[in-house]
């Protein structure tokens, strides 16, 4: 019993310091490991550290870079595009069909070269009325291919003719074109004017807004309700305009204007267009691109806000069967076969978007008799709107004019530029 006794101690005693032995082992485990386990925690948590130090580094560094890049948009617009009847006639083939890629051989490398390309179109596009050059205006839709193929972005439709084939008329001109992708300003297709968000194209990070007014429709208004007026018109109505430029230059970096109005064939802007563009400008207005007179105006640069506003009062033509020799007994009838090409660069840099060089470039359009006739027997002629750098001494194309075109042509570009008077 004694032994007994002395095997059972013995164990308590051999367990005791069994357990002893690991509370002090699990303590001097504990004592090298927990100095290990600080210092990997604290590198783990100082390379946290350092990442999210660098990420954020990084995003504030991309924010900044966003803020301090520098982004530019080309802009380029131009005045009246009008098929005037011989003018439609002599893009007609021999299967009846039409063809106008003709007009634009020599402008297309220059509208290609643009981000935004903006035509003033001046007519309507509608299958339910007959082809008409004057006095109404209804274009074959084979226009609207040329037009897209030579690279336009939008075209301007507010003008005195877009109700010559009456509303439905308005309504299929704008169809015509966004079928394609080409944007419409100055008219609402949609009977939304009350409604309708502003047109604004964002360019390279720079957003665009783009407005277009006319000073009439040559009373076929006559033949809407004053609902239709106001839901598809866009005229010159002081109280919308205001709300509509102010609202552009809250939305947009840039805004342009294309008001129509002025004194036909006259070479100076009325005390009306310069009162009404000067306000537009203090409304907002970046750029008032005007048209109407079928002959350029001068440009006049505005002082605002620190930064230097452009109007240019009339972009004149840019092709039309208007020239001195159909516009016998006109006053300048010279000049409505010359017009203007604007080349606008805008530049935003650290959240501030400006004007940072504007050209007017002199146009001018080339009529040859082709030697052909139409289905009505009526002599057909290759109309070709010329960029005319590309033809005054030292130009790509001199070599292939004669010296009566050369002559012609020098005294157009120095007569417009000397018009413009545009040094940005």
């Amino acid at each position: 019993m004694k032994r007994r006794k002395d095997r059972i101690g013995k164990r308590k005693r051999y367990q005791k310091r069994k357990w002893s032995l690991w509370v002090a082992g699990g303590l001097l485990a504990i004592g090298l490991i927990w100095p290990l386990y600080l210092l990997l925690t604290t590198n783990q948590q100082q390379n946290q550290n350092q990442t999210d130090s660098s990420s954020q580094t990084s995003s504030s560094s991309s924010q900044e870079e966003q803020t301090n890049a520098v982004s530019t948009a080309r802009i380029m617009a131009h005045g009246d595009l009008l098929y005037h009847d011989i003018l439609y006639m002599s893009a007609q083939q021999a299967d009846g069909s039409y063809d106008f890629r003709e007009n634009f051989t020599y402008v297309k490398p220059w509208i290609e070269q643009a981000d935004l390309a903006i035509a003033d179109f001046e007519g309507t596009i509608s299958s339910e009325f007959p082809l008409a050059g004057y006095p109404l205006f209804n274009a074959p839709a084979e226009v609207v291919t040329a037009i897209q193929e030579t690279g336009y972005d939008m075209v301007d439709l507010a003008h005195n003719h877009i109700l010559d084939s009456q509303l439905s008329g308005l309504i299929s001109t704008a169809k015509s074109f966004t079928d394609v992708g080409i944007g419409v300003v100055g008219v609402y297709p949609e009977g939304n004017r009350g409604t309708a968000p502003l047109q604004i194209r964002e360019i390279n990070g720079i957003k665009v807004a783009i407005l277009a007014y006319a000073y009439g429709f040559n009373g076929m208004e006559g033949n809407l309700t004053q609902e239709e007026y106001d839901a598809y018109l866009s005229d010159l109505n002081l109280e919308k305009m205001q709300a509509e430029i102010e609202q552009a230059e809250k939305e947009a970096d840039i805004t342009i204007v294309m008001p129509q109005m002025g004194v036909e064939y006259q070479l100076e802007p009325t005390e009306e267009q310069q009162t009404l563009y000067r306000q537009m400008v203090d409304w907002g207005a970046d750029l008032v691109f005007g048209g109407h007179p079928h002959v350029a105006e001068p440009s006049e640069i505005i002082e605002k806000d620190g930064q230097r506003k452009l109007i240019i009062y009339s972009m004149g033509n840019f092709i039309s069967n208007q020239r001195i020799e159909t516009m016998e007994g006109v006053q300048n009838a010279q000049w409505t076969e010359r017009g203007v090409l604007m080349d606008v660069t805008i530049e935003k840099k650290d959240g501030v978007t400006s004007i940072q060089t504007a050209q007017a470039r002199p146009t001018w359009v080339s009529r040859v008799a082709k030697g052909t006739y139409d289905a009505n027997g009526y002599p057909q002629y290759l109309y070709q709107t010329y960029i005319l750098e590309d033809f005054i001494e030292g130009g790509q194309y001199r070599d292939q004019l004669d010296e009566a075109t050369k002559a012609r042509i020098d005294a157009a570009y120095q007569e417009m530029t000397d018009l413009m008077n545009l040094e940005w």
